[in-house]
């Protein structure tokens, strides 16, 4: 399965050339950033996306700085035709996963987006054409798009199964509904949401729920208890880790 760049330039003629010398990825073009992020917000399997600094209405830093809060663990790699101090350090201090100047050298972009993808651990799927590699793929899929809505229709278009098919091997290799693996995915982010100090109403609009009673529905019945008292626990241990913190501080100085 080849990898999939997200190439964001308002350079028609740049886009072409980087096509044509990357043919091996997979290559899905936006002229902006505001059409990188609609690219961005629907389910995808983007694994790394290339943006330019100049560009009309919104830059690529601050692009960058979007895709890394939406995002954080898609890299990026920024471009620029007018090297400066400035975008160096707004690069920085946007976590970029790497900087490149135009022109670009063909063979050094090459090596760079290739140790990227190694170091996120993105070269593990297995072959996509056994039914294996496919269900592998599903639940890829699923894990990358967590923050979205996607469906049994969209997973079986993605690897040209029947949905029922799908639905039926998936249960069967993995020991889940098609459902229930989704639900558990989301689940398992919204912890990690709880962890950051969001509410159930943003954790709920950042999992894919159209509501927020839909959310904690699941939320329970997957982890046993409300959202409510899952986040409250975790507020009291995080309290609690803060004042053992603070006492070894004062023994220290003591």
């Amino acid at each position: 399965m080849p990898y999939n760049i997200l190439l964001v330039d308002d350079d028609v003629e740049f886009r072409r050339e980087f096509c044509d010398a990357f043919s091996d990825y997979g290559v899905i073009q936006a002229s902006c950033g505001e059409e990188a992020l609609r690219i961005l917000k629907k389910p995808n399997e983007i694994d790394i996306a290339v943006v330019d600094v100049m560009m009309p209405g919104m830059k690529g830093t601050e692009l960058l700085s979007i895709v890394k809060q939406d995002n954080p663990g898609l890299p990026v790699i920024i471009l620029t035709g007018q090297p400066t101090k400035e975008i160096a350090v707004d690069a920085l201090k946007g976590k970029a996963d790497d900087y490149l100047e135009k022109p670009v050298d063909i063979e050094e972009t090459g090596e760079i987006i290739k140790k990227i993808l190694h170091k996120n651990l993105l070269n593990g799927h297995a072959d996509a054409g056994d039914i294996e590699g496919k269900i592998e793929r599903v639940q890829d899929y699923i894990l990358r798009n967590c923050d979205k809505k996607i469906t049994l229709k969209d997973a079986a278009g993605l690897v040209c199964l029947s949905q029922k098919y799908l639905s039926r091997v998936f249960e069967q290799k993995t020991g889940k509904t098609f459902m229930n693996f989704k639900t558990c995915v989301k689940i398992k982010y919204s912890e990690k949401l709880f962890s950051h100090r969001f509410n159930i109403n943003q954790a709920a609009e950042r999992t894919g729920y159209e509501n927020v009673e839909s959310f904690i529905r699941a939320f329970k019945k997957v982890m046993g208890v409300t959202p409510s008292t899952f986040r409250k626990s975790l507020m009291e241990r995080g309290r609690c880790v803060e004042k053992k913190q603070s006492r070894e501080k004062e023994r220290v100085r003591a």
